[in-house]
């Protein structure tokens, strides 16, 4: 990926001028849209979008590389790969995103960016279940308690989790039609909820496309550090998408591809040593496994917030 070099002399007055009117003129085309919210959004947009241009000063043959980019990003996505959520991923839009829609509520856990491998038809197991369903990876017990902002437990809180397998791929990427490394169950009446997962491992987003070869272009890794996700659901309270990453891992100081990895979501996995007993007397066959505790708080919808909450 190659780029010409623009100039970084500022405009003259007069040239100025020209510029500021056609942003004004552009603006002003979308006065007449039925849509409140799509008004705003288009004439933002667009300050926005003229404002980069003046800044860098844009040469021509920057635009059509930027077109030709966008260009790549179409013809490369299909039904099973969306090459512009990779893209709003790498620039932080995914997860600022994230942030705007899901704003800090007193020790609520934070949230994080969906991911493009969640599905609908995970199976459901019950408490202490295996999610790995013949993915590979060390056994990981996983526990711990659903509640709201102010303690209380949060019985029948659908959990949905899903994870890459050791080779660093999620059963949708593979083409033999397997679920795999995904489940959903349901915390019990006290808020409390456990399951076999895998220890992640870190693994690289898809890389080898146009969003690829940009990160190649600026230095930067597309491996995601080791997670988890989650999705937590309940009424009255906000739906939670969010990972877990292994304390440890050195990808977390490289950095996470996808900015999605945030202090309080990193938890320790604790290694055990073959033969070690299991919660729920697994027989692991002298495997060694791990086990970690996400103590999740969800956040009451917007709705349902106390007064002593505004």
């Amino acid at each position: 990926m190659t780029t010409t070099t623009g100039t970084s002399m500022a405009p003259d007055p007069v040239q100025a001028a020209v510029e500021q009117e056609l942003t004004e003129t552009v603006v002003d085309s979308f006065k007449n849209t039925p849509d409140e919210r799509l008004k705003t959004l288009l004439e933002a947009l667009t300050r926005h979008l003229h404002s980069f241009i003046r800044e860098v000063r844009l040469t021509e043959e920057e635009w059509d590389a930027a077109i030709n980019f966008l260009t790549a990003c179409g013809h490369i996505t299909d039904d099973k790969r969306q090459e512009f959520i990779l893209l709003s991923d790498i620039f932080g839009a995914s997860m600022q995103t994230v942030a705007v829609n899901n704003p800090t509520h007193g020790n609520a856990t934070e949230a994080t960016v969906f991911g493009p491998f969640f599905t609908e038809d995970a199976p459901e197991i019950p408490n202490g279940g295996d999610i790995a369903g013949g993915a590979t990876g060390q056994p990981c017990w996983v526990e711990g308690t659903v509640t709201t902002t102010e303690g209380k437990p949060v019985p029948g809180a659908r959990i949905e989790v899903w994870e890459a397998d050791d080779e660093g791929f999620y059963d949708a990427q593979y083409s033999d039609g397997r679920i795999a490394g995904r489940a959903h169950l349901f915390a019990d009446e006290n808020g409390q909820y456990s399951f076999w997962g895998l220890t992640p491992t870190p693994y690289p987003i898809p890389h080898d496309g146009p969003v690829g070869k940009l990160l190649a272009a600026v230095n930067r890794s597309p491996v995601r550090a080791s997670h988890l996700h989650f999705m937590v659901t309940a009424p009255g309270q906000r739906t939670l998408v969010t990972h877990i990453f292994v304390d440890g891992d050195p990808q977390i100081a490289i950095g996470d591809s996808v900015f999605g990895v945030k202090d309080s979501l990193i938890k320790k996995f604790i290694e055990q040593k073959p033969g070690t007993p299991t919660p729920n007397s697994r027989d692991l066959a002298g495997q060694p496994w791990a086990r970690t505790r996400f103590d999740i708080v969800l956040a009451p919808e917007a709705g349902n917030i106390p007064k002593s909450h505004d």
